[in-house]
């Protein structure tokens, strides 16, 4: 019984081992610059099925919010996001009351993330990438940008995020996630949130 629970034991650590080293070598291939071929074969299909199926409701609202052109962008700020996981795959309560958690049901979700992204298409006029990072900053990263006569750019992201930082009277409500923002003392929200977006928008640009 004992060489039995041995051999049980192997065998179980193996599939553990293999499962976590396949989960590695996708990761890797995805930020990693690899071929066509390997990425719509394996990676795409690993990344954005569980998203993809919120493509139709996602369509929806974004006919009747007049940004029908942008289910793309849409879709890759779900896989950001969320990876489509969870009641709130669009992460817009924030947006609609305030706090974390007041959402519960993926279609109310998407309907107030495509209506918020909609709002803030409109403040960008028309600058996507502008708008992309306001829907994580909230629209006065727009009126902060457009205010300079400026586009959207890396460096300008980093700037709001400094100066939002910089101003907060209890800087422990933000989370430094990303090491590049500590150097940069830029915690106010995720300043490569547009640069992320627009990577995952290309796995759903239509062909």
């Amino acid at each position: 019984m004992k060489n039995n629970s041995l051999k049980i034991a192997f065998r179980v650590t193996l599939i553990v081992v293999f499962m976590a080293s396949l989960l590695y070598g996708v990761t890797y291939v995805v930020n990693e610059q690899s071929s066509p071929t390997i990425k719509s074969v394996l990676v795409e299909p690993f990344l954005t099925q569980k998203v993809k199926e919120y493509e139709p409701t996602i369509e929806k609202y974004a006919k009747e919010h007049e940004v029908e052109e942008h289910v793309d962008t849409l879709l890759a700020m779900v896989m950001q996001e969320s990876g489509g996981r969870g009641d709130d795959p669009m992460q817009s309560s924030e947006s609609l009351c305030g706090e974390i958690g007041c959402i519960d049901s993926p279609e109310e979700s998407i309907e107030q993330g495509v209506k918020y992204f909609a709002k803030n298409l409109e403040v960008a006029e028309g600058d996507v990438r502008l708008a992309v990072q306001s829907y994580n900053f909230g629209t006065g990263f727009s009126k902060y940008v457009l205010e300079k006569d400026e586009k959207f750019s890396q460096e300008i992201a980093i700037e709001f995020s400094q100066d939002m930082y910089d101003k907060a009277e209890d800087k422990s409500v933000y989370t430094c996630l990303r090491e590049e923002a500590k150097e940069f003392d830029a915690c106010y929200g995720d300043i490569y949130y547009s640069r992320d977006v627009m990577k995952y928008k290309e796995l759903f640009a239509k062909k």
